[in-house]
C-alpha cells in the first residue's frame, strides 16, 4: 500500500501530519508494505504550512502512475476575513496550481483511492469534481460545500467508493485508521489505535443497507422554494438588464442580469462570460429581490443574491456557505 499525502502552500498540519502518523505505524505491523511519503504537484520542494509558516520537505511529485491512495489536506488560515490569510484564499490559489490537474486525472483512475481531510473536500469541490458525491468536511464549510452541487453528510468519516473524506482537523486520525482497515484489515487497524491510545470516532458513512424514514414534518423552508405571484407594478422597478459586478473573497465576478415579468411571476437570467444561467426562484419580499445562482467562475458553486434598487442602482450581497458576503453593485443599461 502507497500512500501520497499532497502538501500545498497554505495546509493544514494536522490535516497531514495525523494520517502520516497513521500510515507510518501500520507500516510496522503490517506484513505487507506499506510506504507514505509527502509530495506536491511542482516536485521537490520546501512547502509552508498555513499555520505559522511552517516549512515541510516535499520529497517527490505527485504520481498519478503510482497506484493507492492519495491524500489531501485542507487549509489554516482566518476564517472571517476575505484577506489572503483566508482558508477560502488559500484553497482557491491551490486550485490554480497545476494540483488541480492531477486531481482531476486521479478522480478517473480506478486503482487510486482519493482521501481529504477537513478542508481538502473543499479543495476538490472548488474546481468541480464533487458533484452528486457523499462528501464531508468541516462544520463550517457544509453550506458552502453544498453549494458546488455535492451532497454532504453530516458523519466524521464518509466512503464513497473511491473517495473517502473527513470532516474536522482531527478526524485525520479516523480517516487514516478506517484507510488501514479498509485496505490491510481491523487487526492491524487495531494495533495502531492501540499504539496512539486513541479509539477512532464515529460511524463512517457509506451509501448502503436501509436508509432511515423520512420526517413526515413539512419542511419550514419549503415554501421558499416556490415562485411567489406577485403585482406588475412590484416588479416594474426590477426589470430590465442590470451590468453588475461581484467583489467576492477569490476574485471579481461580472454578470449582466436580465429580469423580467412572465405570468405573474419573477423571471431572470444571467450571463457571466458566455454562459447563460437561469435565476432560481426568484422572490420578492419588500423591496428585495432574493435569488439563487450557479456560477463556474472564479470557482463552481451556487451563491445566494439579496438585493435592493435605488432607481437605476442596484446593490447588495452574494453569498456561499461559509465565504464572507460579497458586495454587488450595478446599474440598468436596459
Amino acid at each position: 500500500m502507497h500512500i501520497q499525502i499532497v502538501l500545498f502552500d497554505g495546509f493544514d498540519l494536522l490535516d497531514a501530519i495525523a494520517p502520516y502518523e497513521v500510515f507510518t505505524a501500520a507500516a510496522m505491523y503490517s506484513e505487507e508494505e506499506v510506504t507514505v511519503e509527502l509530495v506536491s504537484a511542482e516536485g521537490e520542494r520546501l512547502v509552508t504550512s498555513g499555520v505559522n509558516q511552517l516549512q515541510f520537505q516535499a520529497s517527490d511529485k505527485l504520481d498519478l502512475n503510482s497506484k493507492g491512495i492519495i491524500l489531501i489536506p485542507g487549509a489554516s488560515g482566518s476564517v472571517h476575513d476575505k484577506g489572503p490569510d483566508s482558508i477560502p484564499v488559500k484553497l482557491q490559489q491551490a486550485t490554480e496550481t497545476e494540483l488541480s490537474h492531477f486531481l482531476n486525472e486521479a478522480m478517473k483512475k480506478p486503482d487510486i483511492l482519493l482521501a481529504t481531510v477537513c478542508g481538502g473536500s473543499l479543495l476538490l469541490a472548488m474546481s468541480g469534481l464533487l458533484e452528486r458525491r457523499h462528501v464531508v468536511t468541516h462544520h463550517m464549510g457544509m453550506d458552502l460545500l453544498s453549494t458546488t452541487d455535492a451532497i454532504p453528510v453530516n458523519a466524521r468519516v464518509v466512503d464513497d467508493g473511491n473517495l473517502i473524506t473527513g470532516g474536522g482537523v482531527t478526524s485525520g486520525l479516523d480517516v487514516a485508521l478506517y484507510i488501514v482497515e479498509r485496505e490491510l484489515g481491523p487487526q492491524i487497524a487495531h494495533a495502531v489505535e492501540q499504539l496512539f491510545e486513541y479509539e477512532r470516532r464515529g460511524t463512517v458513512w457509506k451509501a448502503e443497507g436501509m436508509t432511515p424514514k423520512e420526517s413526515k414534518q413539512e419542511n419550514p423552508l419549503k415554501a421558499t422554494k416556490q415562485h411567489i405571484t406577485i403585482q406588475s407594478n412590484e416588479i416594474r422597478n426590477f426589470q430590465g438588464k442590470w451590468d453588475t459586478a461581484i467583489s467576492t473573497p477569490i476574485g471579481k465576478l461580472s454578470a449582466l442580469i436580465n429580469l423580467s415579468i412572465k405570468n405573474g411571476q419573477i423571471v431572470g437570467t444571467a450571463l457571466q462570460g458566455e454562459e447563460v444561467v437561469p435565476l432560481d426562484n426568484p422572490i420578492l419580499e419588500g423591496n428585495q429581490l432574493k435569488w439563487s445562482m450557479k456560477v463556474t467562475k472564479p470557482m463552481r458553486l451556487t451563491l445566494k443574491f439579496i438585493v435592493s434598487i435605488d432607481g437605476n442602482q442596484m446593490y447588495g450581497e452574494a453569498r456561499a456557505g461559509m465565504l464572507p458576503s460579497s458586495k454587488l453593485i450595478g446599474h440598468r443599461i436596459s
